[in-house]
């Protein structure tokens, strides 16, 4: 098994520190940072996600991968561009106003930089203006909203409404998810893309950012 099969095998399994010092060991060889980011470390964690969607593994082997990404990236980052690093685009992310509820945003979260993008978490009880306002200032791809509360989910219409208003809804896509949101909902309220779970929701911000 060559070292950057090595990296996402470790990774997968949660294993950091071997982790860390696997990617060392790949930089001492003169591997291309990038090269060790999308076919080492990215890869484990793609592998990762696909077997949590698959209900293979949960939430705590997840917590481990991206932890175990996290240590690999710390070695890469000096020799990383910004191009590099965040490759696959930039999102932000929230629960949207009146709704508290933020475990499945979080980890949206993780699984979306454990895939590469950058990933700007504006926390709970956010405002349609402190997503739109975001989302045009950091020059993002996605914003991708969260409710647990069915009374909070009229403001994921409120977000992409606005985004009409400021003529942003063609530059910056919307995804929504939650327990109580539903495909339908997220069609109802011209949402682009909708996330069933966190592992969904990475690939629905894949194919947003095309």
């Amino acid at each position: 098994m060559e070292i950057l099969e090595q990296i996402a095998a470790l990774l997968e399994r949660g294993e950091d520190q071997e982790v860390r010092s696997l990617t060392r060991s790949a930089m001492d060889q003169s591997l291309p940072a990038p090269k060790i980011l999308e076919e080492g470390l990215l890869a484990g964690m793609q592998v990762g996600g696909d077997r949590f969607r698959a209900h293979d593994i949960f939430l705590p082997e997840v917590l481990l991968a991206a932890h175990a990404m996290t240590a690999g990236v710390e070695i890469l980052k000096p020799h990383l561009g910004k191009t590099d690093l965040h490759s696959r685009g930039k999102v932000v992310i929230g629960t949207v106003q009146g709704d508290l509820h933020d475990i499945g945003k979080n980890l949206v979260g993780i699984m979306l930089s454990g895939a590469g993008f950058e990933v700007i978490d504006l926390g709970k009880n956010v405002s349609p203006e402190k997503f739109v306002d975001t989302a045009r200032e950091s020059d993002a791809d996605v914003i991708g909203m969260s409710a647990l509360l069915t009374t909070t989910m009229p403001a994921m219409r409120q977000v992409i409404s606005l985004l009409k208003e400021r003529g942003l809804n063609s530059s910056v896509r919307t995804m929504v998810g939650g327990a109580p949101v539903t495909r339908e909902y997220a069609s109802e309220i011209g949402a682009d893309g909708y996330g069933f779970d966190a592992a969904n929701a990475v690939e629905c911000a894949r194919e947003l950012v095309g």
